[in-house]
């Protein structure tokens, strides 16, 4: 019985992860790497960052505005992680889980239309970006001799 038992949990992890590649596999990518960063990550970026040098948002629009770009921000940094864009399993997924990661805590204070803590984030925003670029783009951020 406890043989069955075993057998019956592996068959279902088996076919747990063959429908898990299954839908993974429905993904179309569209845009190239240099697509995704000019019309996503750097106007959303851009726009939560520019917003804060601002002194924040000032009006239930332009907290909408932060919501929305930091949404895209963080969608930005899982598709950055799927299988087909994800440079290594190593930097590039610790650097796009860092920009979701910190995305996701924009879009919290600007639902909460928090400006202090949106404020706070200002610097990891932009760190997630230069630590991959000094990674992946050395041409824009050289490492340091």
């Amino acid at each position: 019985m406890r043989i069955i038992g075993l057998f019956s949990i592996g068959v279902l992890l088996v076919v747990g992860a063959t429908m898990a590649q299954a839908q993974q596999d429905q993904t179309q990518p569209v845009g190239t790497m240099m697509e995704i960063m000019a019309s996503m990550i750097h106007p959303a970026s851009n726009e939560i960052l520019l917003t804060i040098t601002r002194g924040g948002p000032q009006n239930d629009k332009e907290w909408a505005l932060v919501q929305r770009s930091a949404v895209t921000l963080a969608e930005s940094g899982n598709l950055l992680m799927m299988r087909g864009r994800a440079r290594d399993q190593g930097e590039w997924i610790k650097d796009s889980k860092m920009l979701v990661d910190v995305a996701a805590a924009a879009y919290r204070a600007a639902k909460a239309k928090d400006a202090n803590a949106l404020a706070a984030l200002s610097g990891q925003i932009d760190a997630s970006c230069v630590n991959c670029h000094k990674q992946y783009r050395p041409n824009v951020h050289p490492k340091a001799p």
